[in-house]
């Protein structure tokens, strides 16, 4: 499933640019060592996780994308070295356990 089509389905708030890319799975974990060891390329990470470790694991492992649960946001040089880094963060209110259960109506399925 495509992303962006994704962001749409899911009410998703982009914060820092969106890729029109394939989505290739999903991992749920605040545990930034255990997506580093889990997931892989091409997938969405969902984490109520903030801070710069987000963009670096989010390049490391090529993730499609992030999303960010619990209303929370980014500080500015957080979103600011996901534009540098061409790394896609997305928003919602929503819980993890929502998004991830959204995500399995929409036929993702785990990494």
């Amino acid at each position: 499933m495509n992303l962006c089509e994704i962001a749409t389905k899911l009410g998703l708030s982009p914060l820092a640019g969106i890729r029109d890319a394939e989505v290739r799975g999903a991992y749920v974990s605040d545990l930034l060592s255990d997506v580093v060891g889990n997931t892989k390329h091409g997938c969405v990470l969902v984490t109520v996780q903030v801070h710069r470790n987000v963009v670096a694991v989010s390049g490391l492992v090529n993730l499609c994308a992030v999303i960010i649960t619990n209303g929370r946001v980014p500080e500015e040089d957080v979103l600011a070295a996901a534009r540098e880094h061409g790394v896609t963060l997305l928003s919602t209110a929503a819980t993890s356990f929502t998004v991830a259960g959204r995500l399995y109506e929409l036929g993702v399925r785990s990494a």
